[in-house]
């Protein structure tokens, strides 16, 4: 059996196919279709049109390659670029309509379990309470929990893309003004979930997504090359003084470092800023890189829990998401 998923977040569209035998996701082809939304949406604007149009031809594109693999329709979602534009619903009817496959928007706390259930397979259950973080170009996923789903989960709007072109789009590099107003932000909306955090002393922690692997390979990590299973750790010192760097250094020579590609060299200011903040605030002082997250975690819960959740999730795709923050939810999942 072969499942396929197809993520579109705030740089590309992303294609999965995994053989689903034995419980376990393992990818037989990958696919990538760059479009930058993030750099076209500002927040809490609309998706352009052009940009829809790009958006379908790459859904399009994704599911006839899925096909081709002989996987069966893709489980399909946008994160926090299309969930919180105001024509959320449109978008995903435009693509519903003209591709046929089912796009909808996933509520971000959904995000942060389903991140938090594929770490908690990497890691194991010897990782114990466990807690997680997750940067994307619009949100960023806070989770801890002691079983298979989190105890809690939150969903913020601190993703690198959106502060970015919130607090960076005028200046390259930007002032440390800008950068002191950034973390500002960050340490006012992460109080609450950072409380929580600290609160239940997790045993690991661990940091999911492609701004962290990159922030993670700058500090110092084995490059990727080097295979998924080498331990990559990222310290709050090091990315700390990695913030220093990357703020003396326009979007382009950014690109040049270690580890960060040159489509996400301007927002990696950003998610430095975020990632150090939210471990300053959290007393986490090591995140344990991981290379599973979303993609890995529907995966899984396909695999373990069959289709009808998802049945379940998809109906948000005839439903506008509301945009803004997710409150914080304790999670009812059973364990």
């Amino acid at each position: 059996m072969r499942i396929s998923v197809v993520d579109v977040g705030s740089n590309a569209v992303r294609l999965v196919v995994a053989d689903a035998q034995g419980g376990v996701p393992l990818p037989v082809h990958t696919a990538k279709w760059r479009l930058r939304l993030s750099e076209q949406v500002a927040p809490g604007g609309p998706v352009p049109e052009e940009a829809v149009e790009r958006l379908v031809d790459a859904v399009a594109a994704a599911a006839r390659t899925a096909e081709r693999w002989g996987a069966a329709a893709p489980l399909a979602f946008a994160t926090a670029v299309v969930r919180a534009a105001p024509n959320s619903h449109d978008v995903l009817r435009a693509v519903r309509s003209r591709t046929g496959v089912a796009l909808c928007t996933l509520p971000g706390e959904v995000e942060a379990e389903l991140t938090f259930l594929a770490a908690r397979r990497w890691m194991g259950w010897r990782s114990g309470p466990l807690a997680m973080l997750d940067i994307g170009g619009g949100s960023l996923e806070v989770a801890f929990g002691r079983g298979r789903l989190p105890d809690f989960a939150a969903s913020l709007p601190l993703g690198a893309g959106r502060l970015t072109h919130e607090f960076f789009a005028d200046a390259d590099p930007p002032a440390p003004e800008q950068v002191r107003a950034l973390r500002r932000r960050v340490r006012h909306q992460l109080r609450d979930v950072a409380g929580r955090i600290r609160w239940e002393r997790p045993q690991t922690a661990v940091a999911a997504s492609r701004t962290f692997q990159q922030l993670g390979r700058l500090c110092g990590a084995p490059p990727g090359r080097q295979g998924p299973f080498v331990e990559r750790r990222l310290r709050s010192a090091d990315l700390g003084a990695a913030i220093d760097r990357l703020a003396a250094l326009p979007a382009a020579e950014r690109a040049r470092l270690p580890g960060i590609s040159a489509p996400r060299a301007a927002q990696s200011l950003a998610g430095a800023v975020v990632g150090h903040t939210a471990m300053k605030l959290t007393g986490l002082r090591t995140l344990t890189i991981c290379p599973w997250a979303i993609r890995e975690g529907i995966l899984l819960r396909h695999i373990e829990d069959g289709p009808s959740w998802w049945a379940e999730v998809s109906r948000h795709a005839e439903e506008p998401a509301p945009p803004g923050p997710v409150p914080l939810r304790i999670a009812t999942a059973t364990h």
